[in-house]
């Protein structure tokens, strides 16, 4: 047998394995590919104002001394989803039987042309009212180079390092408590497109199984994107496994990735037909290609 022979049964073995959330050049045994759990939690009303103040938020200080929002939270982030779900802290607006968080299991490999992203996670308890009727989930993930500057007192911090998508959630944006503009969406703050300050989005919904590839600068754009390949999903039994491909380099609104090279790293889910801010979001991660980081894509 030749070896291209060898390669396409590899593939087409796990299109079959993985049905509708395979991808043809995908890793074939997905399960050979390490993972790591990353949990996304409520975030209730904590946009990137609150976040930075001090007065308000006791890891501000910590956060302009160089410290990132997971090194301080990862252990209690289940705790902190809590509260915010229940109405605790920072939630107006409980929405009854709301998951707190959701731990997601992350994998990321490439093939020396093409980054491929894996996320898998079971279904928690729902039932509130369908803000999106036609999409049960909705999936994104945001990359971004360092260099997103934030005003924390006297001082910016680097919030693309510190914080993931923390630095495009406002408190005047649309679905935020007291907003009357219902068409703002999240934005940078100093977004400059063609200097590299922007949030690279790849997103997927279930109803169309498919992905969009845009991007968050003056505003966000869900279109315009050309390094998504393609994404899709299934759910099996209780478990979702969404699986985006995207081409390494890209264009305008792509982060542009490379062997040796890391980004940062931040995910979100829409869960239980919900839309706008009412998501479930990550702290900050690093993604590495075939460098050290939270989360490394190995060349397959």
């Amino acid at each position: 047998m030749t070896k291209q022979y060898l390669k396409a049964t590899a593939i087409a073995l796990g299109l079959v394995a993985w049905g509708g959330a395979a991808i043809a050049g995908a890793p074939a045994d997905w399960s050979k590919v390490p993972g790591r759990t990353v949990t996304v939690l409520y975030p209730g009303v904590s946009p990137i104002e609150w976040i930075v103040n001090g007065t308000e938020h006791s890891g501000a200080r910590g956060m302009r001394e160089g410290d990132t929002c997971v090194a301080c939270h990862e252990k209690e982030l289940a705790d902190m989803g809590k509260k915010m779900a229940t109405g605790q802290k920072l939630e107006p607006h409980v929405i009854k039987g709301k998951a707190a968080s959701i731990p997601v299991t992350v994998q990321a490999a490439h093939d020396g042309a093409n980054l491929y992203m894996r996320f898998s996670w079971k279904q928690p308890a729902g039932g509130a009212d369908k803000m999106d009727a036609d999409n049960q989930v909705k999936l994104a993930f945001m990359l971004a180079n360092d260099g997103i500057m934030v005003k924390s007192g006297k001082k910016e911090v680097d919030m693309s390092q510190r914080g993931a998508c923390w630095a495009t959630c406002h408190q005047d944006v649309r679905t935020m408590p007291d907003v009357k503009d219902d068409k703002k969406t999240k934005y940078v703050t100093g977004a400059n497109l063609a200097g590299g300050v922007f949030y690279d989005l790849l997103q997927w919904t279930s109803k169309a199984n498919k992905g969009t590839d845009g991007h968050i600068a003056e505003k966000r754009e869900m279109t315009g994107g050309t390094a998504l390949i393609e994404a899709k999903g299934e759910k099996k039994g209780d478990t979702w496994t969404v699986t985006f491909a995207r081409k390494l380099a890209g264009g305008t609104g792509d982060i542009a990735l490379a062997a040796g090279k890391t980004v940062n790293f931040g995910m979100a889910i829409h869960d239980d037909h919900t839309n706008g801010r009412f998501h479930h979001v990550s702290m900050g991660y690093t993604l590495g290609i075939d460098a050290k980081a939270d989360i490394t894509a190995a060349k397959q």
